[in-house]
């Protein structure tokens, strides 16, 4: 693979109860276990950090297909949600379900817009095969 930038961060503390910043300091986060998984839910979560940026690369890939095509987009949106359950081998699993928005487009063009942009996303590619990726396309 030929590196075009490389993202660094270093998880201090406990781990889903410390701390994560990027060696270049654009951000550090507390971290919290979420309420629902038995902790305080005082501060972000791994999964709301991984739902964020799987979000923003969809969102970007789906620009960039639309470019690609000739397709003008405008106020579109990608929402992201993970979720986090036992695997039944005393591990965990994730799931991503993603919601993608694109007003005045029509909904077979926008999900096959969706459909292309899931084949160059670097995340989508990173989790073909490995956990359940939902796509929906909705309209609002």
């Amino acid at each position: 693979m030929n590196v075009l930038y490389t993202a660094e961060a270093l998880s201090t503390g406990a781990g889903r109860d410390g701390r994560v910043a990027t060696s270049d300091g654009s951000f550090a986060l507390d971290l919290g276990i979420p309420r629902e998984m038995g902790g305080s839910g005082a501060g972000t979560n791994p999964e709301q950090l991984f739902a964020a940026g799987y979000a923003a690369c969809f969102h970007s890939a789906l620009q960039a297909v639309a470019r690609s095509q000739k397709v003008r987009l405008e106020d579109s949106s990608v929402g992201g949600r993970v979720q986090i359950g036992p695997n039944g081998e005393g591990g965990f699993q994730l799931s991503v379900l993603l919601e993608v928005v694109l007003p005045g487009i029509e909904k077979a063009q926008a999900e096959a817009l969706a459909e292309a942009a899931h084949h160059v996303c670097p995340y989508s590619n990173a989790t073909r095969g490995n956990i359940d990726v939902t796509i929906t396309v909705s309209e609002d």
